[in-house]
């Protein structure tokens, strides 16, 4: 590749010969355009090269990025409790930080655990955020006033986000291999049947395709949707009016047919839940084994306003979702007739003439019945699901504002979601945006009683100055995104839906640099900071969550923590994990944690004033809980 030209030859050049103008790295390592001068010797003299010929896709940079994907992580996930929601109990995630580092952190945690990823990330139009594989500072980014944390950590300003809108030309070279490292590691995400959706537009579609049949295999390829936008920009030679999904599968023989159900598989009938004087109230005796679909749990009182209240009385019990005795309810319902020919074992219809397939209660005591349908394979064309248009009013709607740009539509993840996913599956989306994909699995489960969990990673990316966002106090994407799940949990408002998310975020390791220092760079002084390895300012919370992540255990299992003779300790899953690291650990301290028989204890070497007091911690767990495994940190 020829290197040093001038913008100005290599215009000329790609005037006459656009197939010798290709992306090279120069001398830093930066990605620049260039002449590949042996096809252009080639053009210019006739001469065939030497050398054998391969199909390969590549660019400049690949090799790095095939590295990069290798790369294990020290970063670490530091837990912020006071902005989560329901921090203790939530099994929904939300990372805030880069989302490769992300990735790294989660892998072992969520090898093969999550049915489906939707990620939407920058199409490279020239106007997105540019995710770079190492946010440490380099001198050109100090000059251009780029500022970092304690930690190296870029620290998205707004100075930062000005100097984004003015960087290089777009290059395919930099979006793949930025795509690829994450598209690598993600795949190790998806379970046997698990399915990647993925949005993105003309500019690097063709890119993606030819990266994801290299890392997914070209026999895993499920669809290339074409997503049908609506209306159209005027701009250019057409009115341009979609944009794309690619469709791939871990493992395509492993995934069932898509089943199609363009009219919703459950009709809602809300008429049950009312008992009002202008709706008289009737009688349906309901027998035992009649299906309940929820908690096992009773709901009584008011809801709203005094007319109003649920249906189900203190009379019914439900044993794994059933009856457990027949149970008179009075209750307004316009379908009372089918209700009882449902329960008399006779076949019902609905107004259209397809059968019944099942009425049931969900846990807002409202009675659902559910139609038998064929199953319809979906087509590649999506029309009709939503637009961007429809994106923009739902988020504005929710924040009262115009603080994102081009939010997907819930309408359309949640389409994609009632087609790959189970009801207790993991969706994960690490370019997490606006947090569409949270709110459309919170939509899903309020709608079919399920128990989906979400993984969301974002960026702290900037939103711009002076825009509404930062007039709201929004001050970055992830604070956009965190705001919408809250407030589209409000507008939910079902009783069984898990809501919450437990907010994490990266920082670099725990511990102290020096722990990894080589033995013959040791100096007295290095030798004493080694006394304290863990980094000032690390909380206990920190220090489990850094257990949890290096055991491989899902991070959404419930915390809590209690109080014994003054010292605090961690549960993490139940009996999974139990952890204390406060200071001089007294003996019945020490007990009592072991007669509770955890799967793993975890401790702090500063716990022990000296080496007999940890002896000593082994002896008593040896004998009160010989199977728990015992770590010191």
């Amino acid at each position: 590749n020829m290197q040093g030209l001038s913008e100005q030859v290599i215009e000329k050049l790609a005037a006459v010969f656009p197939e010798v103008i290709t992306e090279s790295l120069d001398e830093e390592g930066n990605t620049c355009r260039a002449v590949d001068v042996e096809r252009l010797k080639m053009l210019l003299t006739g001469e065939e090269p030497s050398g054998k010929e391969y199909y390969a896709f590549t660019w400049a940079g690949k090799r790095r990025a095939e590295l990069e994907a290798a790369r294990p992580t020290d970063k670490v996930l530091r837990p912020d409790v006071e902005g989560s929601v329901r921090f203790g109990e939530t099994e929904n995630l939300y990372i805030e930080g880069d989302n490769l580092d992300a990735l790294k952190i989660l892998r072992k945690s969520y090898l093969h655990r999550v049915k489906m990823i939707y990620i939407d990330p920058p199409y490279n139009t020239g106007h997105d955020f540019i995710y770079r594989d190492n946010f440490r500072g380099s001198a050109e980014e100090e000059r251009q006033g780029y500022l970092f944390d304690d930690d190296g950590l870029r620290n998205f300003s707004a100075q930062s986000y000005a100097e984004n809108k003015r960087a290089n030309p777009r290059y395919h070279s930099d979006w793949c291999s930025m795509i690829y490292p994450r598209l690598k590691v993600a795949k190790d995400f998806l379970t046997e049947d698990g399915v990647i959706f993925i949005s993105i537009d003309d500019n690097e579609v063709m890119n993606l395709r030819k990266i994801c049949d290299e890392i997914f295999g070209e026999s895993n390829f499920i669809a290339n949707l074409v997503w049908d936008l609506g209306t159209g920009t005027t701009a250019g030679h057409f009115a341009r009016a979609h944009e794309y999904i690619l469709v791939y599968a871990r493992n395509k023989s492993s995934v069932s047919n898509f089943a199609n159900y363009e009219e919703g598989q459950t009709i809602i009938h809300g008429a049950l839940k009312k008992i009002s004087h202008k709706n008289p109230a009737s009688e349906i005796t309901f027998p035992a084994g009649f299906e309940f679909d929820g908690e096992d749990a009773v709901f009584t009182g008011e809801i709203g306003d005094s007319e109003k209240e649920y249906i189900l009385s203190d009379e019914m019990r439900f044993i794994d979702g059933k009856l457990a005795a027949p149970t008179t309810l009075r209750a307004g319902f316009a379908m009372r007739n089918q209700v009882l020919d449902y329960i008399a074992g006779r076949d019902v219809f609905d107004s259209k003439g397809q059968k019944v397939k099942r009425f049931f209660f969900n846990s807002n005591g409202v009675l659902f019945y559910e139609k038998d349908k064929s199953i319809i394979n979906p087509k590649t064309v999506l029309s009709g699901i939503a637009n961007t248009k429809n994106g923009t009013n739902e988020l504005e709607k929710l924040l009262g504002g115009k603080f994102f740009d081009f939010p997907k539509p819930s309408t359309l993840i949640q389409y994609f979601i009632q087609l790959a996913t189970d009801s207790d599956s993991i969706v994960l989306d690490f370019f997490a945006g606006s947090s569409t994909t949270a709110h459309a699995v919170m939509l899903a489960n309020s709608q079919d009683f399920g128990h989906r969990k979400f993984i969301l990673v974002q960026i702290p990316d900037p939103t711009p100055p002076n825009s509404e966002a930062a007039k709201a106090k929004l001050y970055t994407i992830s604070q956009i995104g965190q705001e919408r799940i809250k407030r589209a949990a409000n507008s939910i408002n079902s009783l069984n839906c898990d809501t919450g998310f437990r907010l994490l975020k990266i920082a670099s390791s725990n511990l102290n640099p020096d722990v990894y220092t080589a033995p013959d760079e040791l100096t007295p002084e290095k030798l004493d900071s080694l006394v304290h390895n863990i980094k000032p300012g690390r909380t206990a919370l920190d220090l489990l969550f850094m257990c949890i992540t290096d055991s491989g255990l899902p991070l959404s299992l419930p915390y809590s923590a209690e109080t014994f003779e003054g010292f605090t300790i961690h549960f993490y899953g139940g009996k999974t994990l139990a952890a204390c690291f406060d200071k001089n650990l007294s003996e019945s301290l020490i007990t009592h944690l072991a007669e509770l028989k955890p799967d793993r204890a975890v401790f702090r070497d500063s716990c022990f004033a000296d080496s007999a007091a940890k002896i000593n911690l082994e002896q008593l767990f040896r004998h009160y809980a010989p199977k728990t495994k015992v770590d010191i940190l």
